[in-house]
């Protein structure tokens, strides 16, 4: 069965109509339901009338969503569920129950089903639920070949995405790894410029050497010079011995100096010297030291402004400045944000030792509509935090909030999506609206109520089992704001 379910996993969303399989023992009722599925979903439906049926039609069909009655003769809806999430994780199941079983489908939510309707259902509610899990699905199985991508990365090069502007990146660190020249790597703050720098030396013919990183900002300008040049003993007062600079120790290797842009004028001429002549003069010494180094350097700031200003040499600029490397901020690369925050996901479930933690759809939704001002190192802080803290194996849109620092859902679920909603149907568009409508004011009247149901639902005016049943719909879970 695992061989089944690798070899159709290949063509999920392949140019094909969505595929929904429904399960009931009840043949009037399977027959009822294809027939209003396939004509207002525009579905491809598939119909078995017993657990064991439906598993082999799911094995064979691999379905986008699967609609399973919980009470039935042989395999039930729960075991029939257990299953078929073996199988795959990324199908979405509704389940249909009737009289005394609500508690069965209680344990089926528990266990991963997405919802539940009790017999007789309104079909338009129905026809509803099934567009939506489609999309759950369709965005679980895109964030899986998210996941499957992360493995097929270049050697050396550990840039996570596939947006043009990251790719066109990589391409030139590419071609101009291997020179020596000297390399200015430009961007906001946490756009990956060290990772740049690595992956020109990783890929360079200096890559069996260490790599020297100077954190310029860091170190006072006494300390940086005597760190970056050397000293001789007696040099100056505490210098009882010899001391290498950095640029001794990266000698046939790269050093990448680190925000350049804060180094005093004074020091600043001496690289000058490192720069043109290949040499340093460490202090207290006369004689000068032949070196071999290539020399990358980053900057967020604006280094022609600072010219301006008489903060940095027009000279040295223009010795660094002979190959430039800007990195594109996170929002001009975005369609790389659910790669991104997969691999980070990823990354701290085995620091954290939670293997199942997975995201909501709705959490990636709201990744992608939030801004992010630090960039890729905001969203991995994010993502850390997230994993971490979240009280299920879900990450949800109220975990990737930090209320200590003054957010909240309302910024990121308001954002104006005029732009998107035009390229919508008007059915499409509607219901985009309505549900972001509803999510951000549930999530309100749950943050007011730090979590109470009953509460929530008296502040809004319903009754407690009809928030719930919203809550359920949008996967909203009260504890997420407790």
């Amino acid at each position: 069965m695992n061989n089944i379910k690798n070899n159709k996993a290949k063509d999920i969303h392949r140019n094909r109509l969505e595929r929904v399989l429904v399960v009931d023992d009840e043949r009037d009722l399977l027959q009822l339901l294809r027939k209003v599925i396939s004509k207002k979903c525009g579905c491809e439906v598939h119909i078995a009338d017993s657990g064991a049926e439906g598993l082999e039609l799911a094995a064979n069909r691999m379905p986008d969503v699967v609609l399973t009655d919980i009470k039935m003769p042989g395999m039930d809806g729960l075991e029939f569920l257990r299953r078929l999430k073996e199988l795959d994780p990324t199908i979405t199941t509704l389940i249909m129950t009737g009289y005394g079983t609500i508690e069965m489908a209680v344990r089926a939510l528990k266990e991963g089903a997405y919802d539940f309707f009790e017999k007789p259902f309104d079909n338009d509610r129905i026809v509803h639920a099934v567009e939506r899990a489609i999309e759950r699905t369709r965005l679980l199985r895109e964030n899986r070949q998210l996941q499957q991508k992360l493995t097929s990365r270049q050697p050396g090069m550990e840039f996570v995405g596939r947006s043009k502007k990251l790719t066109a990146t990589i391409e030139l660190l590419s071609r101009i790894a291997r020179s020596p020249a000297t390399v200015l790597i430009r961007g906001e703050s946490g756009t990956g410029k060290e990772l740049a720098a690595r992956a020109l030396h990783a890929m360079s013919d200096r890559a069996d050497r260490k790599m020297v990183i100077v954190n310029c900002p860091a170190l006072p300008e006494h300390i940086l010079e005597s760190e970056l040049f050397g000293y001789k003993k007696g040099a100056f007062t505490g210098a009882d011995q010899d001391k290498d600079g950095l640029f001794l120790e990266a000698n046939g290797s790269t050093i990448l100096l680190d925000e350049i842009a804060d180094i005093p004028v004074s020091i600043q001429t001496k690289l000058l010297r490192v720069l043109q002549e290949k040499e340093i003069q460490p202090l207290g010494q006369t004689a000068t030291i032949k070196v071999d180094v290539r020399v990358l350097a980053s900057t967020n700031q604006n280094l022609e402004e600072k010219i301006e200003r008489g903060e940095f040499r027009e000279d040295l600029f223009y010795r660094l400045n002979v190959m430039t490397v800007t990195m594109p901020s996170l929002a001009a690369i975005s369609s790389d944000i659910p790669l991104l925050a997969q691999h980070f996901l990823e990354l701290y479930a085995r620091e954290y030792d939670r293997p199942d933690v997975e995201f909501q759809p709705e959490a990636l939704q709201c990744l992608l509509r939030r801004p992010w001002k630090g960039n890729i190192r905001e969203l991995q802080n994010t993502i850390n935090r997230a994993v971490l803290l979240c009280r299920d194996n879900y990450v949800t849109p109220a975990d990737l909030i930090d209320p200590e620092a003054g957010e909240s859902l309302a910024p990121f679920e308001g954002i104006n999506h005029s732009s998107c909603l035009l390229t919508m149907t008007y059915k499409e568009a509607k219901q985009q609206v309505v549900e972001n409508f509803t999510r951000s004011y549930l999530s309100h009247v749950l943050t007011d109520s730090k979590g109470n149901v009953s509460a929530a639902a008296r502040s809004c005016g319903m009754e407690r089992q009809a928030l719930q049943r919203l809550m359920r719909r949008y996967g909203i879970k009260s504890s997420s704001f407790r």
